[in-house]
């Protein structure tokens, strides 16, 4: 199936959800900036990487473009100005020591870098992402941050091919939020589901989701 095929299926599936207000983050890590071009040219505009190395020789090739960018992976301090510097958004924030980082990095010029926080909303070992309990304290110093602004969360929940439990996180992902949405309103930003996943997680809520395979085909 072609690219094109592939994302007109896509939209008129979240269509179908009636997810016309869910924002469409294409993961593009490990495909070429050419392939990254002619999904823009069908008009989608934003997408999310994985690898810095990997992501900023894209990101120059398509300047042209005016795409957005989405840094997804795991942030490392010694990552962060690189991250600030070309990216619009960074979604995996979960440390105190890398929002003053990410600060720092961005240019006095530059608008704000957008910010969601990553939730480790099954406390899974070894995963990255934030306890529910860091969250506020998290939310706090990047809302006071020059040069960052507070959009919402995110989260990869634990794959499992039991549908309930995926609802389920998804549902406490929404529920914590809320509640953080009490206390910086103008977040507005809930990045949860994937390629397989992605219908529930719009049933709990999500207005983001992050599809590669389902747009890009499997990756070798």
């Amino acid at each position: 199936m072609s690219l094109s095929q592939r994302y007109a299926d896509l939209t008129h599936r979240l269509h179908q959800l009636g997810a016309g207000q869910v924002h469409l983050l294409a993961v593009s890590k490990k495909k070429s900036a050419a392939d990254i071009a002619e999904l823009a040219d069908l008009g989608q505009r934003a997408f999310g990487e994985n690898y810095l190395q990997e992501a900023v020789p894209k990101i120059q090739a398509l300047a042209d473009r005016n795409l957005q960018w989405h840094f997804i992976g795991r942030l490392q301090s010694n990552k962060c100005s690189d991250v600030a510097e070309h990216f619009d958004w960074c979604q995996s924030v979960d440390r105190l020591r890398l929002i003053s980082a990410l600060s720092r990095g961005r240019g006095p010029d530059q608008p704000d870098l957008q910010v969601l926080l990553q939730v480790n909303v099954d406390g899974e070992a070894g995963k990255g992402g934030a306890s529910p309990a860091d969250l506020s304290a998290l939310a706090e110093a990047v809302a006071q941050a020059p040069g960052l602004n507070l959009r919402g969360l995110m989260a990869i929940p634990e794959p499992t091919p039991d549908p309930e439990l995926r609802a389920a996180a998804f549902a406490a992902l929404a529920e914590l939020y809320a509640r953080l949405g009490e206390e910086h309103p103008q977040m507005d930003t809930l990045s949860m589901g994937m390629s397989d996943d992605y219908a529930s997680a719009i049933e709990q809520g999500s207005t983001m989701i992050r599809v590669g395979t389902a747009l890009f085909g499997a990756r070798s």
